[in-house]
């Protein structure tokens, strides 16, 4: 194990959960957007995203196979896998003075919940907070290793 391996762990940590808020703050942003894309003539409204992350595998295989036979199971970190749209069905709403009405005055809204989101964010804002404080007691450890040496 080496010695910076705490540190590779929290930043991978920070870079991922640092994305995962700003998409949530990308879907907050336009919860209300019902033009995103025109698809056969239509304006489609803007689909909620999600990051989904996993966890980082060793980079060469000689480094899989030592840490499988020396039973080094402290990981290597997150790493975001994949943004992709939500498919849960977009909300109708009754506007009919809204420019995107259909005939019976019904508006497509995007699929983003602002509660669901703001729970998300706390989540996210939560981790990061968390491999902050990861990140500093390992660099405090490691101070204290080298004021030992002296």
């Amino acid at each position: 194990m080496k010695l910076t391996n705490s540190f590779d762990i929290s930043s991978s940590a920070l870079t991922a959960q640092r994305l995962r808020m700003d998409v949530i703050s990308s879907n907050i942003a336009n919860a209300d957007t019902t033009r995103t894309k025109l698809v056969n003539g239509k304006w489609v409204p803007y689909s909620r995203k999600i990051v989904t992350m996993e966890p980082k595998e060793s980079s060469s295989p000689f480094a899989k196979i030592l840490d499988t036979n020396m039973r080094d199971s402290t990981g290597e970190g997150v790493k975001v896998t994949k943004i992709f749209d939500d498919s849960t069905p977009f909300k109708q709403v009754f506007n009919p003075s809204h420019p995107d009405a259909d005939e019976n005055g019904f508006v497509l809204m995007p699929n983003v919940d602002i509660l669901k989101e703001m729970v998300d964010m706390i989540s996210a804002t939560r981790s990061y907070e968390a491999n902050v404080t990861a990140l500093n007691a390992s660099k405090a450890m490691i101070t204290k290793a080298l004021e030992i040496g002296r």
